[in-house]
């Protein structure tokens, strides 16, 4: 007689999502939306800095203040993605995504309303919690729904969010606010609340997590119980199991943060502060560097689907450390050709496309019960730190330069291409129901 009492084996579900032979019609809905609720993510924490000089200018709040609501909004983040990690693990991936995209709508529109230093900082810690939710829970719900041979291409294509987010935030910071004021730009970026009608109405939940579900409800499984309560949901992270892999994950994410805003946060101020461009060809020449990433992240999940994602990893890393080299410490020997500056410009935001790879390679590394808080936490753990980088770059700025600052960005973007080589090769994983 069969032991009722045991869970049934994982294995193949042929009517999960995860393994379609062919892609549907759910499957590009929830690509949609995740990649939707990316833009609008990004978008939010970008605009903020768009606005801080008109905001500062009303009020008089000095640069000091001002860098203490953007920082603060940073660590929220890492709150963000841990506590909305946790939620999504215990409430279910559709429903968090949700929650994720009204508290940053709510926050911004509620920044808006700010009329003290007190409350502006309230309110972008508000919008940091829910931009910090929102990733970890967009990648978790592809990377549970897509088949294993192609869920490279299309995590990877979530990220294509991050260089248009950045491109609306230039559009309604640069162009709109001096037409109708800095607290409107907040109103009108309320409209991705609306996005949760469409989720709530169109998209599945993931059916590996309510799979999971099914199984504790019928007391196959009781890890998920034990770590019931918020704090050990995340202690989970550092038991055996999960441990080594979380804390590979955190310090890869590391590296890929400080590559990231080691780089963006004072590449502007650099080509206008020391290379003497105007500020409309600086923000010119960025753009030019977001078109790189767009290209960047559209194709390194084919890369990574077809080669692994450690190799495509390194050739990432390395593509962005050469195109950030050439453009500080070398610029002296390649300013006397603008087309060749502007080319190593695109490899910079195109090596940033390795940020493409951590929602394939961290779904593939953690199980059902704890893949969103592990994803989530190491992700925005890893950002949330990053207000520190003006700090460092401002040190090391004195003696030499911004360039010399920006251009230990390559550093980091080379140490997380040699740390992926810790990670064992996930390249086409199934993700199997029971896990």
């Amino acid at each position: 007689m069969a032991d009722t009492n045991s869970p049934p084996a994982a294995g193949s579900h042929p009517e999960f999502l995860n393994e379609c032979t062919k892609l549907t019609p759910v499957h590009y809905r929830i690509l949609g939306m995740s990649w939707a609720g990316w833009v609008f993510d990004f978008y939010d924490l970008i605009l903020f800095t768009f606005l801080m000089i008109p905001i500062a200018k009303e009020y008089n709040f000095s640069n000091l203040e001002m860098s203490y609501v953007l920082g603060t909004s940073l660590a929220a983040t890492a709150v963000g993605g841990v506590i909305f990690g946790i939620l999504s693990d215990r409430y279910g991936r559709r429903q968090v995504l949700q929650w994720t995209v009204l508290t940053y709508s709510i926050g911004t529109f509620c920044s808006g309303l700010a009329g003290s230093f007190w409350l502006l900082m309230i309110f972008r810690i508000i919008t940091g919690l829910g931009v910090g939710g929102e990733w970890g829970t967009g990648q978790t719900y592809i990377g549970e729904t897509f088949p294993g041979k192609n869920r490279g291409r299309y995590c990877a294509f979530m990220q294509t969010g991050a260089p248009v987010g950045i491109a609306l935030a230039s559009l309604v910071g640069g162009l709109l606010a001096p037409m109708i004021g800095w607290r409107y730009c907040f109103f009108v970026s309320v409209m991705p609340a609306f996005l949760v009608f469409y989720i709530r109405r169109k998209l599945p939940e993931s059916d590996l997590w309510l799979y999971r579900k099914k199984e504790i409800e019928k007391g196959f499984h009781t890890v998920f119980r034990v770590g019931a309560g918020s704090v050990r949901q995340f202690m989970l992270l550092f038991s055996p199991p999960h441990r080594k892999f979380f804390l590979l994950s955190l310090v890869l994410a590391i590296f890929d943060m400080s590559a990231y805003w080691l780089t963006y946060s004072w590449m502007p101020g650099y080509l206008h502060a020391e290379r003497h461009f105007t500020l409309t060809k600086s923000v010119l020449w960025i753009l030019v560097t977001q078109s790189g990433g767009f290209l960047g992240y559209l194709l390194f999940g084919f890369i990574a689907d077809r080669f692994g994602r450690r190799p495509a990893y390194s050739i990432y890393s390395v593509i962005m450390a050469l195109g950030l080299i050439m453009v500080t410490l070398f610029w002296a020997d390649i300013v006397m050709y603008p087309p060749i500056i502007l080319a190593f410009m695109f490899m910079v935001g195109f090596g940033t496309g390795m940020f493409g790879g951590g929602g394939s390679l961290f779904s593939e590394l953690f199980p059902t019960s704890v893949r969103n808080t592990a994803m989530g936490s190491a992700f925005n753990m890893a950002r949330g730190i990053q207000f520190l980088t003006p700090v460092v770059i401002s040190m090391i700025a004195v003696r030499f330069g911004l360039g010399g600052g920006i251009s230990l960005a390559a550093l980091f973007a080379l140490l997380a291409g040699a740390w992926v080589w810790t990670f064992p090769e996930t390249k086409g994983k199934k993700l199997y129901a029971g896990e």
